[in-house]
């Protein structure tokens, strides 16, 4: 059985071909083609004879189809400097329609948008906007972009601006028995952008609590869009401690070193039942340590509240439903 050679020794057959066809004084194609096929086949060997079929057009070859990856960009160079929204605006519309229109000939929807600003200094602002429920609607992803855009601010005019969108399939879904969808999942995201864009980035999304002890110790990490038009519903608790943001100073009088009577801003009353003191601390190994001892009272007139005492002052953390 013949082993094959490899295309390393091929490659250099090959080349060993041409330098005995330089010394034959056959330097182009046509010089190749009109020698005899046997005579080279019996002086140079069969791969000399494969390089002549293929100079003559006597092979064929099936093509290997490459796809090259789909771009849905637009760019646009402004002649003239722009300093106010509504040319920017006028040319993302555009953009959109633009992008639409190819989307939906190959059955595909934007899942995700990423603006790109360049500004007379050459420097560059970029923003990527994610979609909950991936689409096509240019209304509805203009209104998107516009309101990020209405806040927004920048020391030096604009010169260029780009969109581009990532596609995805689109998505079909059955809800099951005890889920709950979304009525409009894009207006929902299209509210969040609103808060964000007035309260700031890190004061809207999903509250993470921190790696601490202290109570109501937690950080705002964006929403990860998981939804997929429909949120489960979630049993709620029996009991929820509604916290004071922040909490209100209070003065308490004291029997037998336990909480008798208290008042502040908006609570006071005669302590009619207590739990505590739970004792908390955390962060001794820095300068960031802390102590308290917090109490569960029940007032009178039958409202629940949770304070605490760190040191020598008294504060209400919240109300019990």
């Amino acid at each position: 059985m013949q082993r094959s050679a490899s295309p390393k020794d091929r490659q250099a057959e090959i080349r060993q071909i041409f330098a005995i066809l330089h010394k034959w004084g056959i330097h182009t194609l046509g010089q190749f083609a009109a020698l005899n096929r046997e005579d080279l086949g019996a002086r140079l060997g069969s791969e000399a004879v494969r390089l002549w079929e293929r100079a003559n057009g006597k092979t064929t070859r099936l093509l290997k189809l490459v796809q090259p990856p789909e771009s849905f960009a637009e760019s646009f160079e402004f002649e003239n400097e722009i300093e106010t929204a509504e040319p920017l605006l006028f040319m993302l519309r555009r953009f959109l329609q633009q992008l639409a229109v190819r989307l939906s000939a190959i059955y595909l929807v934007a899942r995700e948008l990423t603006l790109l600003i360049t500004f007379a200094n050459k420097q560059h602002y970029e923003r990527v906007f994610k979609i909950p429920q991936p689409t096509n609607d240019v209304d509805l992803l203009f209104r998107m972009l516009q309101t990020h855009l209405e806040n927004f601010k920048s020391e030096h005019p604009i010169v260029a601006v780009a969109l581009d969108a990532q596609p995805v399939k689109p998505a079909s879904q059955q809800f099951r028995l005890f889920e709950t969808a979304l009525r409009n999942p894009q207006q929902l995201y299209e509210t969040l952008a609103r808060l964000t864009a007035l309260l700031g980035t890190d004061r809207v999304g999903t509250p993470v609590l921190e790696e601490t002890h202290r109570p109501d110790a937690f950080r705002m990490e964006p929403f990860a869009w998981q939804l997929n038009g429909s949120v489960e519903a979630k049993p709620l608790p029996a009991v929820a401690l509604r916290r004071f943001r922040p909490t209100e100073s209070a003065s308490f009088f004291l029997s037998e070193n336990m909480p008798a009577h208290f008042r502040s801003a908006n609570l006071s009353g005669k302590v009619a039942d207590q739990r505590g003191p739970y004792f908390a601390s955390s962060n001794w190994w820095d300068e960031k340590s802390w102590t308290r001892a917090e109490w569960d009272l029940q007032l009178e007139d039958g409202v629940v509240v949770r304070c605490h005492q760190s040191e020598d002052q008294w504060e209400v953390d919240g109300v019990y439903d």
